[in-house]
């Protein structure tokens, strides 16, 4: 023994293990320069040397402090605010409440629909709270001390309402509603149907029966699909499991809060925050302020993650932005860790059951899945139905029917975390497809081989008749890959298990998560000094994708990296209508259109040689920094710059493209004549939707005496299409593992139900994982095979790890401990000492937040 840890073992040679997974470095982007190929990123200098500036960073010239007042009870009513103690004190210059908020503004999308401002959404500030720590009104005062002084001399009457924190007790008859119009979201149904409505649902007394054997109780749900013989599915399956799961609300967790600073200069805001996307941010501030988007200038070079809570920035921005309107001040409003667990956005939670029908072999035959989602008390998340459709892809289950309640609460606001729903249901069935093996006497790798899609797989529910299908799978050769990297059979066949007081045990998990979307636009300019600069609106969140996604239409130039340059984190500097980093869209949307760009620009270049030198474009080449042709005419790119601004029009920048975005056309004419300027739209074929993919290995190492247990060794084989930068890809893959294994391993929130308060509220209450509780050598590979259906043949990854990082560290604790442990995640030290000496699973089968 060493360190606790089994380290001898005659049947598995660590070390050989050790350097059969890492290898050598292996070479991606055959046939390219750029991609495929690691480089030095040119934000990387300012990270690691303190010169990048997030939003607190940022001091302007009489700058004020806000504070928010948070609201002390899960659900109440404003009485009144007496503010004149904190208004009369020194320092103080203003006080912001609900009433000084404008109304939300309607959407009016690109086709001229108008979509109108929800009643139910978030405000910034309330005068019904519908959370503890909710922003009820904000002081703006010369110093945060003077703020917070300010804050504790105001009082308020409050009104105490009905509150929730456990959907099912909402759900009972008679139990009280988080909403006075409702307690479930509902999605209307038909073709034209408008946007979710809020709703009352009550299950009957005999709905609830099941509760009392442990079970998830089953009744009126307002979603539901089906396809397949789900009857006989079950009838010729030779094993059913029938199993109820509970999966985490996880906060966001970004290390830099979302903090702002706002001030007004010639009748236009401007605001300093992080985000997911600089460009699609601009928009829905001026919605929240109900101003013209013109009015709006948005600042953000560099934001400390997202995961999913910044996918437009937060509508609490909007607050120094008023403050500052009303003082006529610069504003920093800086929020704090406890705020920003409040504010900041969570994965919401699961309360789950499946029962799965298998056939001798493994191969799912029936699956028939029920699902509550907790909401929080604001807009409708997507969890539910994307878990049913996540599923549905990710096993190819025969049959299957998915049905969902998304119910609200009276805890803090859920918005998407990475691979939102998917990773809750596939958290929920992993376990019992490892019981299932484990009862069949299948190889948990061979259970998963049998039912993982490959090719254009179907999901989801038939629309008009028709099922979904994705564009590519190759998850079955990134599980080889993976299983052979990780040694998996060796692994299996090591004995003994246990040593002492220490057992191991091994799990697999498959995961897999929307990899990209489409119709989005690239911008570049070309200048006369021979320089390309691609102009970016993707937010820069840490994932480099800002960055790496020119590289492909770079490429597509022939233009060294070093006579590039990208433009970011400034509505001001002119930046194309670009997708929003969420979904893991960004690499898959991005370098198409970065690559239509790229395309235009090359066929410019070759009209603009052909007017100048004669013969017809199609007789030119772009490479190396020239156009030239094989008479050998040519022109350098500075040369066909001029003369591209001497051509003036389609050339220069002074007629736009029609088919771009309203955005992307202002952005091209505010850089006519500055060079070659290529604006396209990404209006490449599609054949089906985009995912990625992950197959995940974990060896696990229990101490039954103690119940502490070490992730021993970790592995993730993603199928993520072409490569695009290796070394973010294997940050992404394995950071986001790590985020999955959270879920795993502690984080969680705890509320007590009586008041309905929020106990986690700082990191040491619910705690991210760190570099203590991971291996100290993760690995991870990719296939590197292009997906068919996209130009440069790369796919989003930011999601599909999630969900295998959590699922194969549970899979591993079963192997090791037995299948009567847990019924929820994560799994703690008590959980494991209670439940083995009780031989059944101890923690409640169905209290949220415990």
């Amino acid at each position: 023994m060493c360190g606790g840890r089994i380290v001898d073992n005659k049947n598995l040679d660590n070390k050989k293990v050790a350097a059969t997974a890492r290898g050598s470095e292996r070479e991606y982007g055959i046939g390219y320069k750029l991609i495929g190929k690691n480089y030095v990123t040119p934000d990387l200098y300012a990270k690691v040397t303190g010169q990048a500036k997030y939003a607190e960073d940022f001091r302007a010239e009489g700058m004020l402090f806000c504070k928010l007042l948070l609201s002390p009870m899960p659900h109440a009513r404003v009485k009144r605010i007496h503010t004149n103690a904190a208004l009369a004190m020194p320092g103080v210059k203003a006080i912001l409440t609900a009433d000084d908020l404008p109304a939300p503004a309607d959407t009016l999308t690109d086709n001229g629909t108008v979509i109108k401002a929800s009643k139910w959404g978030e405000r910034g500030l309330t005068n019904e709270p519908v959370y503890q720590g909710e922003p009820i009104l904000a002081v703006a005062a010369v110093d945060e001390l003077t703020a917070a002084e300010a804050i504790e001399k105001i009082e308020l009457d409050l009104e105490p309402l009905p509150f929730v924190t456990d959907p099912l007790d909402t759900l009972r008859p008679g139990g009280p509603n988080p909403r006075t119009d409702g307690n479930v979201w509902v999605r209307p149904s038909g073709q034209n149907a408008g946007p979710p409505v809020v709703t009352e649902l009550k299950w009957t007394k005999a709905d609830f029966a099941e509760l009392n054997n442990g079970r998830l109780p089953m009744g009126k749900a307002p979603d539901e699909w089906n396809y397949g013989d789900l009857e006989s599915g079950f009838k010729n399956a030779a094993l059913v499991l029938d199993e109820t799961f509970v999966t985490p609300d996880t906060s966001h967790q970004t290390l830099e809060t979302r903090s702002a600073l706002a001030y007004w200069q010639n009748g236009r805001v401007y605001l300093h925050t992080g985000t997911q996307s600089t460009a699609q941010t601009l928009p829905a501030i001026a919605r929240w302020l109900n101003i013209s988007p013109d009015k709006v200038v948005f600042i953000s070079e560099y934001t400390g993650g997202g995961f999913g809570s910044k996918i437009t920035g937060g509508v609490s921005m909007i607050i120094p932005a008023l403050l500052a309107k009303k003082t006529n001040a610069p504003v920093m409003m800086r929020i704090s860790r406890e705020e920003e667990t409040f504010i900041g956005r969570a994965r919401p939670s699961f309360q789950g059951r499946m029962k799965v029908g298998f056939s001798k072999e493994g191969r799912i035959t029936a699956l028939d899945m029920f699902v509550i989602c907790d909401n929080g008390p604001y807009d409708a998340v997507g969890d539910a139905p994307s878990s049913g459709r996540i599923v549905s892809l990710l096993y190819q289950p025969q049959a299957m029917r998915w049905r969902g309640v998304t119910v609200l609460t009276n805890t803090p606001p859920r918005s998407a975390q990475s691979s939102p729903g998917g990773l809750q249901g596939i958290v929920i069935i992993e376990p019992i497809i490892a019981k299932a093996a484990r009862r069949l006497g299948v190889d948990q790798v061979l259970i998963r081989r049998i039912n993982c899609p490959e090719g254009k797989a179907p999901f989801g529910p038939a629309v008009q008749g028709k099922r979904g299908y994705a564009t590519s799978a190759f998850l079955k050769e990134a599980l080889d890959r993976g299983a052979e990297r990780f040694q998996w059979s060796e692994r299996v066949a090591r004995t003994p298990k246990r040593i002492g007081t220490k057992v191991r045990g091994v799990g697999v998990s498959l995961s897999c998560y929307v990899g990209g979307t489409i119709g989005f636009d690239g911008l570049l300019v070309i200048t006369p000094e021979g320089r390309v600069i691609f102009q970016s609106g993707i937010g820069n969140l840490g994932t480099e994708s800002v960055i790496d996604v020119h590289r492909a239409g770079a490429e597509v130039l022939g233009v060294p990296w070093e006579k590039c340059e990208v433009v970011w984190g400034n509505t001001s500097k002119n930046l194309p209508f670009t997708c929003v980093s969420g979904g893991s869209q960004t690499t898959h949307a991005m370098t198409r259109a970065a690559h239509a760009a790229a395309m235009e620009a090359k066929k410019k270049l070759q009209e603009i040689a052909a007017k100048k030198l004669g013969g017809k474009p199609e007789q030119y080449e772009v490479g190396n920094e020239r156009v030239f042709s094989k008479s050998g005419a040519n022109m350098t790119l500075a040369q066909a710059a001029k003369y591209a601004i001497q051509l003036g029009g389609i050339y220069d920048g002074h007629e736009a493209p029609a088919d771009v975005h309203k955005l992307t056309q202002a952005s091209v004419a505010a850089l006519a004549g500055q060079g070659l300027v290529a604006a396209a739209k990404d209006n490449y074929p599609r054949d089906g939707s985009t995912f990625s993919y992950v197959a995940s290995f974990a060896e696990v190492e229990v101490d039954v005496e103690t119940g502490k247990y070490y992730i021993v060794d970790f592995l993730a084989s993603a199928d993520v299409g072409t490569v695009i930068h290796p070394r973010a890809l294997g940050g992404q893959v394995l950071g986001r593992s790590t985020l999955g294994i959270g879920h795993a391993i502690g984080q969680k929130w705890v509320f007590d139900p009586h008041y309905g308060q929020m106990v986690s509220k700082r990191f040491y209450q619910n705690k991210p994982p760190t570099i203590l509780d991971v291996p100290v050598d993760m690995q991870w590979t990719a296939l590197d095979i292009p997906d068919p259906e996209t130009p440069v043949g790369a796919r989003g990854v930011g999601e599909p790890p999630v969900a295998g990082g959590c699922a194969s560290i549970l899979n591993a604790l079963s192997d090791a401990l037995g299948d009567e442990i847990f019924q929820r995640a994560p799994v703690n030290a008590d959980t494991i000492l209670t439940s083995l000496e009780a031989g059944r699973p101890m923690q409640h089968p169905l209290m949220a937040h415990i």
